[in-house]
C-alpha cells in the first residue's frame, strides 16, 4: 500500500536570510522600472536563451490595471527577442481567458498585438515528468510548450489569492499547466465539489512540482525576471477586481535561479520600511505561501541564499536592506496601465 502523501509545514513562518544555509546564487537588480531597465537586466540572464524562444508572461484579464506594461515588453521583444513568442494557457476559472476564443479577444484588448502569442493548450495537452515529486509523477501542460527550446519567465511579482504571492514559480507552475487538466490537478481534489479546495502547503507543493516539470524540460535554457511594480495583494487573474495597490514599487530582479529570485523578492517585501510590506506579508503568511520557497529548496530547484548585483552601480554587491532603505512606504503610481480598473483614479496627471 502506498504511503499517504502529506504536505509539509511552516508556510506561514518567514525564515530570515541569516538563518538559511547552503550555496549562493547570483541575482541581478535594477531600480530602473522602464523599458530600458527591463532590457538592461535581460542582458544579464540571456545566456542559453536560444533557438525557438518562449516568453512566459501573464497577459492579464481584460483591462487589468497591474500587468507589466505593454510598451516595456514591446521594446524587449523588438530589440532583444524579435523571433520569440509570448506563451500563455487558458484559465481554469470562467473569465475573459477561459476559452481560446475569448482569450484571443482579451489579448487584443490588453494590447498584446505586437508579437505572436501562443495559447499553448489551444490544440490540447501533453505531459512532462515531475522528477522527485510527491504529488505527481507527471504534469499536464499546454501541448505547444514542447515546441520551444528556451524560456524567459517574465513575471509581474504580486500577491495571489491562493499562493500568497505570485513570482516566477507561480507564473510557470500555474501558467504552463493547461486550463482543464493541469490546473485542475493543482487546485482540486478528485471528486471534490469545490474546485478550489486545495490550499495552504499542499497547494504550494503541487504548484511547485508543476513548475519543476517545466523548468527541468528547459534545463540550461531558462531564466527568470521578476518585476516588482504595481504589487496588489491580488493576482493579475483578478483583473479590474484586484485590490488597490498599496505596496511601494521597488525595481526588477533577475536570475538563472528561480528560488533565489523569488526568495530575494520576498526578502525585499519583508524589508520594506515603514510598514510598506505589511499587506503583502499578511497575504503571503495567511495563505502559507512561504512553503513555495522551502519546497523549491527541498526539490533542489535552486538556492535560497544569493548575492545581489546592483547593475545600476557598476555591479556592486548590494543587500536587500540597502535596496529598501530609502523606499517610501506609500505607493506612487506611474503613467502606465490606465485601463478603467480600480487604480485608474490614483494615476497622477
Amino acid at each position: 500500500m502506498n504511503k499517504k502523501v502529506v504536505p509539509g509545514t511552516g508556510g506561514n513562518q518567514y525564515v530570515p536570510y541569516n538563518e538559511r544555509e547552503g550555496e549562493k546564487s547570483l541575482v541581478y537588480f535594477t531600480r530602473d522600472l522602464s523599458p530600458e531597465g527591463l532590457k538592461k537586466i535581460y542582458d544579464r540572464v540571456s545566456e542559453g536563451i536560444e533557438g525557438k524562444i518562449a516568453i512566459k508572461l501573464h497577459t492579464g484579464e481584460a483591462e487589468g490595471p497591474n500587468i507589466i506594461p505593454r510598451p516595456w515588453v514591446k521594446e524587449l521583444y523588438t530589440e532583444k527577442l524579435p523571433e520569440s513568442t509570448v506563451i500563455e494557457t487558458n484559465t481554469y476559472y470562467e473569465g475573459s481567458r477561459y476559452t481560446t476564443e475569448d482569450h484571443k479577444k482579451t489579448l487584443e484588448i490588453n494590447g498584446w498585438t505586437f508579437c505572436p502569442v501562443d495559447i499553448m493548450d489551444e490544440d490540447g495537452v501533453d505531459v512532462l515528468p515531475v522528477n522527485g515529486g510527491k504529488w505527481f509523477e507527471e504534469m499536464h501542460v499546454g501541448k505547444n510548450l514542447l515546441n520551444y527550446d528556451s524560456m524567459v519567465a517574465l513575471t509581474h511579482f504580486k500577491g495571489h489569492a491562493k499562493g500568497g504571492f505570485g513570482g516566477s514559480n507561480k507564473n510557470i507552475g500555474i501558467g504552463c499547466a493547461d486550463g482543464r487538466i493541469g490546473k485542475m490537478e493543482i487546485h482540486t481534489t478528485p471528486g471534490s465539489d469545490d474546485m478550489w479546495d486545495i490550499s495552504d502547503e499542499e497547494f504550494m507543493e503541487r504548484m511547485t512540482e508543476s513548475t519543476k516539470a517545466s523548468i527541468d524540460h528547459f534545463a540550461g535554457h531558462v531564466s527568470y525576471i521578476n518585476v516588482m511594480r504595481n504589487m496588489s495583494v491580488s493576482c493579475d487573474c483578478e483583473g479590474c477586481g484586484a485590490e488597490p495597490v498599496v505596496t511601494p514599487d521597488v525595481g526588477i530582479l533577475a536570475s538563472y535561479d528561480i528560488l533565489a529570485v523569488d526568495n530575494a523578492c520576498i526578502d525585499v517585501i519583508y524589508s520594506l520600511p515603514g510598514g510598506g510590506g505589511k499587506d503583502m506579508i499578511e497575504r503571503v503568511e495567511s495563505r502559507h505561501g512561504l512553503r513555495q520557497l522551502s519546497y523549491m529548496k527541498e526539490l533542489g530547484m535552486g538556492n535560497d541564499l544569493y548575492t545581489i548585483i546592483d547593475i545600476d552601480n557598476n555591479d556592486a554587491e548590494i543587500t536587500v536592506d540597502e535596496i529598501t532603505k530609502d523606499i517610501s512606504p506609500e505607493w506612487n503610481p506611474d503613467i502606465f496601465n490606465t485601463f478603467p480598473g480600480r487604480n485608474k483614479v490614483r494615476i497622477k496627471k
